[in-house]
């Protein structure tokens, strides 16, 4: 009896035990885009999991769902968009989320399978962009930068949209009418006479923004910086925190560069 009585009280230290270990560790889901946001959340995964840390990353090819996921809480947080995509979201949809800290720039390039310059294009070419609003001024800024266009006096360049251009010397046509995510698909298909493509679609199917584009954002002059999005508070839990300080650890931040080559760009 006093062996069973002894065995029956070692059980219950040991589950008691393996009960307070628990509690030590803890587990983060986040959703990302596939590149370059998860490859990068790969390299963190055992940075966090040193300090008991579980990363569960889910992977989207979307701009919609991570942020429903993200509201209905599926998600504790969401790695795939910058801050004025996530600032219209929270407007359109009434979302409380913040910007848990920004991590990279992925700049935004012009394609073109026709022309291999900007001074190719000619006269009324067809530039597509994708439907994403959020986007618009960006594109818009960027071609300004190139001189192929000029925006209105004093309209704020991430708001800009087609309206506010001015001057257009080679009457380009912009059709801004398309998914974010057939911009690649398009370009495949040689449709337009050059299109927009996000970096990280572009990395995604092979392509080399640096290499492959007619023209690229300046990323040093870019407020487009991708972020942790989370629910308003959840900004100060620990593993937030954690995630946010692995991500700008000099570690990751090297991994980025060397992995892309300046496609992709750290900030901290």
């Amino acid at each position: 009896m006093k062996k069973f009585l002894a065995g029956a009280l070692l059980s219950i230290s040991a589950l008691t035990l393996a009960a307070c270990g628990d509690d030590d560790s803890s587990k983060l889901v986040i959703g990302a885009s596939n590149v370059p946001h998860a490859e990068i959340l790969e390299q963190v995964k055992p940075i966090l999991e040193e300090q008991g840390i579980e990363l569960d990353i889910q992977t989207y090819q979307d701009y919609v769902l991570p942020n429903k996921d993200l509201d209905s809480g599926d998600l504790d947080a969401n790695y795939f968009q910058h801050i004025p995509y996530l600032e219209s979201q929270i407007k359109d949809f009434g979302y409380d989320f913040v910007n848990a800290g920004g991590i990279h720039i992925e700049p935004i390039g012009l394609y073109s399978k026709k022309y291999k310059s900007i001074e190719e294009l000619p006269e009324g070419a067809t530039i597509l962009m994708s439907n994403s609003v959020a986007d618009h001024g960006r594109v818009l800024a960027m071609l300004e930068a190139k001189g192929l266009i000029k925006l209105a006096e004093g309209v704020d360049k991430t708001t800009a949209e087609i309206s506010d251009i001015v001057e257009n010397p080679k009457n380009l046509q912009f059709d801004p009418n398309y998914e974010s995510a057939l911009m690649v698909q398009l370009y495949e298909n040689n449709e337009g006479d050059a299109l927009l493509i996000n970096s990280n679609y572009a990395i995604d199917a092979g392509l080399n923004p640096l290499e492959d584009s007619i023209a690229i954002e300046e990323a040093s002059e870019s407020p487009y910086v991708n972020v942790i999005a989370v629910k308003a508070g959840d900004e100060n839990k620990k593993e937030i925190k954690a995630l946010v300080e692995a991500l700008h650890s000099q570690e990751i931040q090297d991994f980025i560069l060397k992995e892309w080559g300046g496609s992709v760009v750290p900030v901290d």
